[in-house]
């Protein structure tokens, strides 16, 4: 799952960054307004993290702006100020949901898997191919042979692969999606996780492999 964190002050914003990261989300960063609403228009996020206070744009106007173009993300406010009024005004201008800081990690990852739950699946559901179970609230993938806890990006990169139904996703759109566009990885990094996940498929005897299209990208196709 992919978020938008949109907060201006730097030391907090790298703070978020890594407790987002480590609970196996993709985070981008942004510092004002105006530049949350340009990697918006990407549609590549599952949710925003949105502070009210910020340069250029403040959070509301970004807020309105996306209810007014249609855009449906979950939106979660973040802000010092904790006046009811203030909560009041965010809410109806489209928030899903409003969180004032100092806060602790816990909340603020309970309330963006409580925001994000409708729009994508269940915390507790999983995802089946084949053989092959993938845990989405553990990261755990396992077969009737075993099962491992995969890495973040081993985790990201499987997701999307037994989300889509077996369709085509192009090594481009596992960077923008899981690496994020200012990220300065190569793209071969695609390849060497890939690699890593057949290992892993080989070893649970998985009746499921993760097939190369030439040029093009990888997909799931699962054997008779």
């Amino acid at each position: 799952m992919r978020i938008l964190l949109a907060e201006d002050e730097k030391d907090l914003s790298r703070a978020l960054t890594a407790i987002l990261e480590r609970s196996h989300y993709s985070v981008d960063a942004v510092y004002d307004g105006e530049e949350a609403l340009s990697y918006l228009n990407s549609n590549n996020y599952d949710g925003l993290v949105l502070d009210i206070m910020m340069p250029n744009t403040d959070g509301l106007t970004v807020l309105k702006t996306l209810r007014e173009q249609g855009n449906s993300i979950p939106v979660l406010l973040l802000t010092a100020k904790s006046e009811i009024d203030d909560k009041v005004t965010g809410l109806d201008a489209g928030a899903n949901d409003y969180l004032t800081k100092p806060f602790a990690a816990k909340e603020l990852l309970a309330r963006i898997r409580a925001m994000t739950r409708e729009h994508t699946r269940a915390v507790n559901a999983s995802l089946h191919t084949g053989n092959l179970t993938l845990d989405l609230a553990s990261f755990t993938l396992s077969s009737p042979s075993g099962s491992f806890r995969l890495t973040n990006k081993e985790f990201q990169m499987l997701e999307l692969l037994m989300g889509s139904g077996g369709k085509l996703i192009s090594s481009e759109r596992f960077l923008e999606r899981i690496w994020g566009y200012d990220s300065e990885v190569e793209i071969n990094v695609v390849w060497v996780y890939i690699s890593y996940l057949r290992k892993k498929l080989a070893a649970l005897h998985a009746n499921v492999k993760i097939k190369a299209a030439r040029n093009a990208g990888y997909y799931l196709e699962e054997l008779p």
